[in-house]
């Protein structure tokens, strides 16, 4: 069945998906994905329907629509908001169904899209996932998840919902081999897809600017584990907290200087970020202020002008870590899931990533240690490496392209 796309002449390309959320690693994938549509299709006609669509309107520019007829809402009684979301459920079915049709090429970019690596409900994003593909393969659109992200999943319901949104998809590519030999393990044929890198490292890289040798940049999360971890996530944020403010008054008493940066805009971060202000300025009480600084981040540019003068970068966000690597900073990565030890592997740094699930700040000291003995030797190690994703990327480019053209 033809899109409506394809009836008016116009190209209609949809985006969909945890966008808008103040994700800036999301956001940033949106962002590449937009810069090579606009490139190549410069009269495709795009919208998204996304989780935060005002958002992605303001920030974007292009018109987008909720997931969700129904969100959760605090107003209402819970009896009524729990009626209006199963109702809800219902007429979404209809309403991506009608939004997939009027498409020719429906995008999922980078992300996660494939992974519990973070909590996730099947009724969410999986659930609604598995509606666009299966959308897509009725009514004759493309849907293409591009450069994304997959784990083993042990929730059957949300492998369920994921698997089957993969096999219904038209094209589906990996931002690292990993993630593609996870969905082979849970029995996707993966036979025609390829991995590649993530999405945002097909972003220029700035001009290089001199280094503060005593800089810092500590990325930080409100980490609470992985889905698997519901029943210990307050017990894993505790500890996680405090074993990084150790970390952070070991850098402060050894004279470096701290700029702590978040990667989720949301709030949740920066709610992280001021337990560890407090409590280390309040163990030391004679400390200046220009030593440990939080500077203000509402986009994946504000996380690289952080870094730009920084001499090294520790952090656990994932797309922090791409931002470090991208300019080329010796990196330690605390991992909390398979795509930072992937994307470490990728860049030869596989002895600087270790797990973030009650991590032990003596260890980091000790890598960060060696990180700084090996600083040359490791940034030349990364510059070599950006040249491999620089290729790739071009390379996951003209590949979509000719899943775009097809439509044609």
């Amino acid at each position: 069945m033809m899109g409506n796309g394809k009836e008016n002449g116009t190209l209609r390309i949809g985006v969909f998906g945890n966008l808008g959320m103040l994700n800036i690693g999301n956001d940033a994938s949106l962002d590449a994905l937009l810069v090579y549509l606009r490139r190549e299709f410069p009269e495709a006609s795009i919208d998204a329907m996304c989780r935060g669509p005002e958002v992605v309107r303001a920030n974007f520019g292009i018109p987008a629509i909720p997931i969700c007829w129904s969100e959760y809402s605090a107003d209402r009684p819970r009896v009524f908001d729990l009626l209006a979301r199963v109702v809800g459920k219902g007429i979404d079915i209809v309403r991506t169904a009608a939004w997939v049709r009027r498409h020719d090429v429906v995008m999922v970019p980078g992300m996660g899209a494939l992974e519990t690596s973070l909590p996730v409900r099947a009724w969410g994003f999986p659930y609604e996932l598995f509606l666009v593909s299966i959308a897509g393969r009725l009514f004759g659109c493309k849907v293409a998840l591009v450069c994304v992200g997959a784990t083993k999943i042990r929730q059957r319901a949300i492998g369920w919902l994921f698997n089957n949104a993969a096999r219904f998809a038209y094209y589906r590519s990996y931002r690292d081999p990993r993630s593609k030999e996870m969905m082979r393990q849970r029995g996707i044929d993966t036979t025609r897809d390829r991995a590649y890198t993530d999405l945002v490292f097909s972003f220029p890289v700035p001009p290089e600017e001199p280094v503060d040798r005593r800089s810092v940049c500590v990325g930080v999360m409100d980490y609470r584990g992985t889905n698997d971890d519901r029943k210990v996530a307050t017990e894993i944020r505790t500890a996680y907290i405090t074993e990084m403010v150790r970390f952070v008054e070991w850098l402060l008493d050894n004279d470096r200087k701290v700029r702590l940066i978040i990667g989720d805009a949301n709030g949740s971060d920066d709610s992280v970020v001021q337990e560890i202000l407090t409590r280390v300025r309040a163990a030391r009480p004679e400390l200046e202020s220009s030593r440990l600084t939080a500077p203000p981040i509402a986009a994946f540019a504000d996380i690289v002008e952080a870094m730009r003068t920084a001499n090294s970068v520790v952090a656990i966000r994932y797309h922090n870590i791409v931002a470090s690597l991208l300019l080329g900073k010796p990196t330690i990565a605390l991992a909390y899931a398979l795509k930072q030890e992937a994307l470490m592997g990728e860049f030869g740094l596989e002895e600087f990533c270790f797990p973030a699930r009650f991590f032990d700040h003596a260890q980091l000291i000790d890598r960060f240690t060696e990180l700084e003995a090996q600083a040359p030797a490791i940034r030349q190690t990364v510059l070599n490496h950006q040249k491999v994703t620089t290729e790739l990327m071009q390379e996951q480019f003209a590949e979509l392209s000719g899943v775009v053209k097809l439509t044609r």
